[in-house]
C-alpha cells in the first residue's frame, strides 16, 4: 500500500530529526528520552535510590533514563497498555493504570510504601478532532494527578505532559493547590509546532 502524503512527510521529518538520530547513537529507545534528561538537568528530579512510577511508559524512553539514574538501590515501576521490553532497574506492569486490576498490582509492588517521583508522558490516541483530542489529553492528565495524590510521598514530585488548550489553565490552578512549586517547561526535544509542554510539580502537599 502506498503511503499517504502526510505519512510520507512524517516519516521524512522523523528520519531527519536530530533527536531521533542522537537516540539511535546513544542507544535510547525513543527521542523522548532527551525530554526527561533536560527536565532532570533543570529541576534535579532523579537521584540514586529513588522509587519512581512511569505512567504510559512504552516503548521505554523515560523508564530507560530513570532506571540508569536511580541505580541498583532504586527502582522504577513502568506501566502501559502496550508491551515493553525489559530494562535494568525497571519493573513493568502491562495494563491500564486507571483500572482496578492494574492499580492493585501497582499497590502490591509498593508494599505499603510511596513513590518519590511520578512521571507521565501520556498522550491519547489521536482522532484528528482537535476538541476531542484535547479533552482526552486533559482527562488522562487528571487521572495521572489522581494517581499521584494516592501514591506520592509528602514533598515528592510529579512530572507530566500537558497539551496547551481548553482546560489547561484550570488544570494548572488545580496542580498548584497540591504542590508547593509548579513550573512549565518546553524541552528542546519537544517539537516547536507541538502544543505540548511539561509540568514539573515539586513539594507534594499530602492530604494525610
Amino acid at each position: 500500500m502506498a503511503r499517504s502524503k502526510s505519512s510520507s512527510r512524517w516519516l521524512a521529518r522523523h528520519l531527519s530529526d536530530p533527536f531521533v538520530k542522537q537516540a539511535q547513537k546513544d542507544g535510547y529507545r525513543s527521542r523522548s528520552a532527551y525530554k526527561l534528561i533536560e527536565l532532570n538537568e533543570k529541576d534535579r528530579l532523579l537521584r540514586a535510590g529513588m522509587r519512581i512510577l512511569d505512567l504510559g511508559a512504552a516503548p521505554g524512553g523515560w523508564a530507560q533514563v530513570a532506571g540508569k539514574l536511580v541505580g541498583r538501590k532504586g527502582r522504577v515501576l513502568a506501566t502501559d497498555i502496550l508491551p515493553m521490553d525489559a530494562l535494568s532497574n525497571v519493573d513493568f506492569i502491562q495494563g491500564d493504570f486507571t483500572e482496578d486490576a492494574t492499580l492493585q498490582q501497582l499497590l502490591a509492588w509498593l508494599d505499603s510504601g510511596k513513590f518519590d517521583l511520578i512521571v507521565s508522558d501520556l498522550a491519547p490516541n489521536i482522532s484528528g478532532i482537535a476538541s476531542a483530542d484535547q479533552a482526552a489529553s486533559m482527562h488522562l492528565l487528571e487521572l495521572a494527578l489522581h494517581a499521584a495524590q494516592q501514591t506520592l510521598l509528602p514533598g515528592a514530585s510529579f512530572v507530566a505532559k500537558m497539551f496547551q488548550g481548553s482546560g489547561s489553565e484550570q488544570f494548572l490552578k488545580e496542580l498548584r493547590t497540591h504542590f508547593t512549586k509548579v513550573s512549565v517547561r518546553k524541552p528542546a526535544a519537544s517539537r516547536k509546532e507541538s502544543q505540548e509542554v511539561y509540568l514539573v510539580a515539586k513539594g507534594f502537599k499530602s492530604p494525610e
